[in-house]
């Protein structure tokens, strides 16, 4: 029989056993965020409202459609972690690891799918 110490079980180790990697994971996408995000509220509240053709043009400009596609990327990554986390927290067994490949599988689902538009919209 091993004898570890309270401390020496719990050293690293959140709820789910991960350690800080998905804390700070988060963290991490979170500044991303903070740093993409007003950048992408600006482009598309300028593009609201405007015609096709003129949406066309603004998405024409590479720096428009990478702005658009890191907040995209990396806004659905965060959502992903975040849901894993609160799965990981509140279910066990089968069900937890049902809901994780169902959230996981969503997520890039709708990655590729938006990442898909927004190129079809730049070329």
């Amino acid at each position: 029989m091993r004898y570890l110490t309270a401390r020496k079980r719990a050293a690293g180790k959140g709820s789910a056993h991960h350690g800080a990697e998905h804390h700070w994971s988060m963290q991490v996408s979170a500044v991303g965020l903070a740093l993409v995000v007003p950048a992408f509220i600006f482009i598309i509240g300028r593009a609201l409202g405007s015609s096709h053709a003129d949406v066309l043009a603004t998405f024409q400009s590479p720096f428009v459609v990478i702005i658009v596609g890191l907040t995209l990327f990396i806004g659905l990554n965060h959502a992903r972690k975040g849901a894993q986390i609160m799965i990981e927290d509140y279910t066990q067994g089968t069900t937890r690891k049902g809901l994780i490949i169902f959230v996981t599988a969503l997520t890039y689902l709708m990655t590729a799918t938006a990442l898909y538009a927004l190129a079809k919209l730049a070329l």
